[in-house]
């Protein structure tokens, strides 16, 4: 398992890791966000899909558990289906909701509180591991596929961008 980490001073920081994983997503990749109450799951993944071109507003979807957005990868319009499983009260959730569909398509999904859903979803490509320490962020990007050994492979990141 291929590893990357880093230390995020602060929002800058983490918005400038958002558009450096922008420049590295490939349609059907799956990452899964982990990190506590206010780590900054949404918040990265606000500055990856702006970064990635989309421009209307993007809300955590710690209500709806999906937000879908529409970017363009290589020419290609990609379907990135963000979701906040926090509030999910079992795994039959993700079931009933109908959201299994998405993985395995061409959609990239990335996925807060992936642990709610329990075994239902396979192992991603890429997990991100936001905690906090001081005023700052700790952050380790772990690849589990070649899809997200690609990614890190290809990750050029300054926190000072």
């Amino acid at each position: 398992m291929q590893s990357w980490k880093t230390y995020l001073a602060d929002e800058a920081g983490t918005l400038a890791l958002g558009a450096a994983l922008a420049r590295v997503l490939q349609a059907g990749l799956i990452i899964h966000l982990h990190g506590e109450l206010g780590a900054g799951k949404t918040s990265l993944t606000r500055a990856l899909l702006h970064a990635a071109g989309y421009a209307g507003r993007v809300k955590s979807p710690t209500y709806t558990l999906m937000e879908p957005y529409t970017i363009t990868l290589h020419g290609q319009a990609v379907e990135v289906m963000h979701f906040d499983l926090y509030r999910m009260i079992s795994p039959e959730e993700f079931i009933e909701a109908g959201f299994r569909e998405y993985f395995g398509s061409n959609a990239i999904c990335i996925v807060e509180w992936p642990e709610q859903a329990g075994t239902l979803l396979a192992t991603p490509d890429l997990d991100i591991f936001l905690n906090m320490e001081g005023h700052g962020r700790k952050v380790e990007l772990q690849a589990n596929s070649e899809q997200g050994a690609l990614c890190l492979n290809h990750l050029h990141f300054s926190p000072n961008l």
